[in-house]
């Protein structure tokens, strides 16, 4: 091969690797593979907790393919299944338990069989400077402690009622709410001297509140399941979040979040 050949060879592999390069770049930065043809709009009904961890990865979804849009609603995910229920339009539904999971696909609104994606635990929210001093869950009972917990009808006021029977703690709350965002809220407005929310919840509001772990939690570990409706009007959207969110990328922002495997 004469150096002109060789020169030609050469210069085809570096324009090779530069274009792979840039290529791989272009996906990680989220900009979109070249061609990609997935489009429409989707809304995605998630749980409260869920609601910083789910916007970021619809943007990033939205990123990956610039043609697609997602709107999310956040909500107990007991009042979504009552939404979706009642015909509110909704392509993809994430619930923070799988009984709440279980009332959709029986009413036969799911397609194809939900997938597990994270699990959560509860852990006890207090203001920073931990005004009624607790320290462990039996201290949610005690006299004058100003505790807000979850409706039973939510994921984590089942959670909540699983540990009060396995501990033999019966609480008396000041208050229950449709959803845990709302429990956080009467916590680090200084409203409650305590609340029952998720790890995640604790982490994601940072000096806001603080935490306080306690064994008992592991007696009630909730599973999310995500899963595409029937109703939806752009199912392979729907699809793709749902891989996207189960994939390596969004199991991993899960679990920077706190969120344990499924």
């Amino acid at each position: 091969m004469n150096k002109l050949a060789l020169a030609a060879v050469a210069l085809a592999v570096v324009l090779g690797a530069t274009a792979c390069s840039a290529s791989t770049s272009a996906a990680g930065s989220g900009a979109g593979a070249k061609g990609d043809t997935l489009s429409g709009n989707i809304t995605v009904f998630g749980a409260a907790s869920l609601t910083t961890t789910f916007t970021a990865l619809a943007a990033d979804f939205e990123k990956l393919h610039p043609k697609v849009s997602v709107a999310t609603s956040f909500a107990g995910s007991a009042d979504l299944v009552t939404q979706i229920t009642a015909g509110a339009p909704a392509d993809v539904f994430v619930s923070a338990d799988t009984r709440n999971m279980d009332k959709l696909t029986a009413a036969a609104l799911v397609t194809g069989t939900p997938v597990d994606f994270a699990t959560n635990v509860l852990e006890i929210a207090v203001p920073p400077s931990n005004p009624a001093k607790i320290s462990t869950f039996a201290d949610l009972a005690k006299p004058g402690v100003k505790t807000v917990i979850c409706a039973p009808a939510v994921p984590c006021g089942a959670a909540t009622a699983t540990i009060e029977k396995a501990t033999g703690v019966t609480m008396a709350p000041v208050s229950e709410e449709t959803a845990v965002t709302d429990v956080l809220g009467k916590v680090s407005s200084g409203e409650a001297d305590a609340g029952l929310v998720y790890v995640t919840d604790v982490r994601g509001a940072g000096s806001a509140v603080k935490g306080i772990t306690f064994a008992e939690s592991s007696t009630a570990v909730n599973t999310y399941p995500i899963a595409a409706l029937k109703a939806s009007t752009a199912p392979k959207v729907a699809q793709a979040f749902i891989d996207y969110v189960t994939g390596r990328v969004g199991q991993k922002v899960l679990a920077e979040a706190g969120f344990g495997a499924p």
